[in-house]
């Protein structure tokens, strides 16, 4: 493998080794489940009274891990630890600090396919993008230290004074804010758990982490490999449990110096708002998802179009918030297209993610899944037609998890509230426009800028590129029409409703937010 690096844009094609680390790996797993994880408070673990069974969306009889249902004393505790560890962790050199972080990414490379052995059964991911999450997570960790490196700490001499008699200096530092609260998601519980944490603390923070509950058992496997590449005891503490308890009060703690939330739109705004009511303005830096879309051209390539759209709709069973969830096509090419996807979809394996040939697996629990039944049959009554899917799978092994079917709608008003409506399932919407400027205005009448792609002729990519609201942007690509960026090339972050900073992640502007400046002025 010394010739291949994994990103999502390279996993299709992946050398054999890949394939039976992580079959080693999960054969491995599978005689080890059920075993009972603890909370890491100060180093140490930490048990609650009430706890929880952390169930596969695969079978819903397997019990993965046995996890702590920790409360708002558990809350405090771990802030308490944070707060108490920030002074030594702060004032460590930031030379040590990006060592230590480099070491902790090495760990994750090594660990790749127990973990992304345990991130297929607990999220439900197939094989590849349970690894490349894993590597993502890596490769954000680094790309924070090099940015540091870079940066040399971010220690920059400002102009002198002109001051007659007077030797003045100016020195630009930035530092760490303290206690930095990261809650992240169940899609990506690596990345969008490892990417933020990383940088808070190559940047000096200390962290308290909360992970989504439906995935706090690879997040604690992740927190274990912080805390043996020997990141001192309260620098990075991990508490589990109910958003509604332990969450709130992790938010609502004035212990709390700066917090990143990556989840829907509506808790992120009430997080925004509730933040604006303390005392002093608080950094706050959110990712809320998208209601992405894919403008094809009559000038299109239809095979990369049809190979980008397939992989963004329905990679994670659409639970990205970078999913195709809005086809957006030139009339004159729409009845191919259509045709195109229709083919390639029904070809799509569901099935277990941890199989070789699966590429759509479960969704992630059984709200979900309620869920995509409900739309569906919202999508029946508001007039759409379902090109493919439309269903629940059932029989077999799929009575024991949660498995549905890849669906495309055709027909369903652009009116329709769908269009505009982040559904987080494997439900995407087709619609026949005139020109491009109509698929322009439809694309942007969102309140999401997450990502967005485009397939037409290399002059009207640059129309594409200096028209669309988002943050990430795709032309031509078949490895992906909205979904697969990776730091250090693709830079993730939204405009508009889909994030609140304006710099992306893995990108040359993200560690400064967890930095403020200060300047320091002597006169000698």
């Amino acid at each position: 493998m010394a010739n291949f690096k994994l990103t999502y844009a390279t996993m299709f094609n992946p050398p054999e080794e890949l394939h039976t680390g992580f079959d080693k790996a999960v054969e491995k797993l599978k005689q080890n489940m059920g075993q009972e994880y603890g909370m890491l408070i100060n180093g140490k673990e930490v048990f609650a009274d009430d706890k929880f069974d952390d169930r596969s969306p695969v079978n819903t009889d397997w019990v993965l891990a046995k996890m702590q249902k920790g409360n708002a004393k558990h809350a405090q505790e771990a802030l308490s630890a944070a707060r108490k560890a920030f002074p030594g962790w702060s004032h460590t050199p930031w030379q040590k600090r990006v060592e230590l972080l480099r070491k902790t990414a090495s760990l994750i490379e090594e660990r790749i396919f127990d973990l992304g052995a345990a991130m297929a059964l607990e999220v439900g991911k197939n094989r590849m993008e349970s690894l490349g999450d894993v590597q993502e997570t890596a490769d954000l960790i680094y790309y924070s230290c090099h940015q540091m490196e870079k940066n040399n700490g971010y220690i920059v001499e400002m102009g002198k004074d002109p001051l007659v008699g007077y030797d003045a200096s100016n020195v630009s530092v930035l530092r760490p804010y303290g206690v930095w609260l990261v809650i992240s998601p169940f899609n990506f519980p690596h990345a969008l758990t490892g990417g933020p944490s990383g940088a808070a603390l190559v940047a000096g923070n200390t962290l308290v982490i909360k992970p989504a509950t439906d995935t706090a058992w690879i997040v604690r496997l992740l927190v274990d490999c912080f805390r043996d590449a020997g990141i001192p005891d309260g620098v990075v503490n991990f508490v589990s449990g109910p958003g509604s308890t332990l969450g709130q009060a992790l938010v609502d703690s004035p212990e709390v110096d700066g917090v990143t939330f990556t989840g829907s739109f509506d808790v992120g705004m009430k997080m925004f708002q509730d933040y604006g009511k303390r005392n002093y303005v608080r950094p706050i830096i959110l990712e809320l998802g998208g209601k992405n879309p894919v403008i094809v051209s009559k000038n299109a390539d239809m095979e990369r179009a049809t190979i980008g759209i397939i992989r963004s709709a329905f990679g994670l069973q659409g639970q990205k918030c970078s999913a195709a969830s809005r086809v957006i096509v030139e009339d004159s090419v729409y009845d191919d297209l259509v045709s195109r996807l229709k083919d390639a979809a029904n070809k799509l394996v569901i099935g277990d993610p941890t199989d070789r040939a699966t590429y759509t697996g479960p969704v992630i629990n059984a709200s979900s899944y309620k869920e995509f039944k409900d739309f569906c049959e919202e999508i029946n009554q508001g007039g759409g037609t379902f090109l493919t899917g439309g269903n629940v799978k059932s029989s077999g092994m799929f009575d024991k998890g949660y498995f549905c079917e890849p669906t495309f709608v055709t027909d369903l008003p652009f009116e329709h509230r769908l269009w505009k409506h982040e559904m987080f399932l494997p439900i995407t919407t087709i619609g026949r426009v005139h020109n491009m400027d109509e698929a322009m205005k439809i694309a942007n009448e969102v309140n999401y800028g997450l990502t967005a792609g485009f397939y037409g002729s290399p002059e009207e990519t640059d129309w594409f590129f200096d028209n669309i609201e988002a943050g990430v942007t795709y032309a031509n690509r078949p490895q992906g029409a909205t979904t697969g960026a990776w730091p250090g090339f693709q830079p993730f972050g939204g405009w508009k409703g889909s994030g609140s900073s304006g710099k992306n992640a893995g990108g040359h502007y993200y560690l400064p937010l967890y930095m403020h400046e200060q300047i320091r002025t002597l006169v000698k």
